[in-house]
């Protein structure tokens, strides 16, 4: 089409459908900021009118906020991951679906430690202390009971090992669901509170 075949007047419609077709091309759209980078400008500009109404704070002072925040953000998240939050955790049942006795669980332990799965021994000798604590009567044989209603139950029916049931507690969630190494001196001391509860 020359440059003389173009109307010099164009009506609506064709004046439309023309900028339409040009503002389509995408160089016109290249320089739009993704997703990613509005929500940064978003956050930026919500920063930036706190610090205006809050009458002119002193750069020390927005970057000891900004600071604040991210240190909230980072305790938060290892609340919720680094030790996945004790109350994630400990609402965690001790037992699967199987039903074992106490002994049953106690061989499992042995043959775990044997094969050097000290987190699986130590799963199983928590779970025989606490199958011994229920088939003594000491605990109540219930489904779905948590890592921490057992020390807490258990501690306040036996009084003297109180601190070491705890201990076993925190043992077992600790490497069962905190993801912490088991050693051979901590499923000790666990086969230790287990020897003491049937004593």
């Amino acid at each position: 089409m020359a440059v003389s075949d173009v109307p010099v007047d164009l009506d609506r419609d064709e004046a439309r459908e023309a900028a339409v077709r040009e503002l389509s091309d995408p160089a016109y759209v290249s320089d739009d900021p993704n997703p990613l980078e509005r929500a940064l400008e978003w956050v930026l500009n919500r920063l930036g009118e706190l610090f205006a109404g809050a009458g002119g704070v002193s750069g020390i002072t927005a970057i000891t906020i900004i600071v604040a925040v991210v240190v909230l953000g980072v305790i938060i998240f290892r609340l919720r991951t680094g030790r996945t939050g004790r109350a994630l955790r400990s609402g965690a049942t001790v037992f699967g679906d199987s039903i074992m006795t106490a002994d049953e669980h106690r061989a499992a332990a042995d043959r775990a430690a044997a094969a050097g799965d000290l987190a699986e021994a130590v799963r199983e000798r928590f779970r025989a202390l606490v199958r011994e604590l229920e088939q003594r009567g000491v605990l109540d044989a219930r489904a779905g009971r948590t890592v921490d209603e057992v020390a807490f139950e258990a501690g306040k029916a036996l009084p003297a090992l109180a601190g070491d049931l705890r201990g076993a507690a925190v043992q077992f969630d600790d490497v069962w669901y905190g993801g912490r190494p088991a050693t051979p001196q901590g499923y000790q001391e666990l086969v230790s509170v287990d020897d003491r509860v049937r004593a």
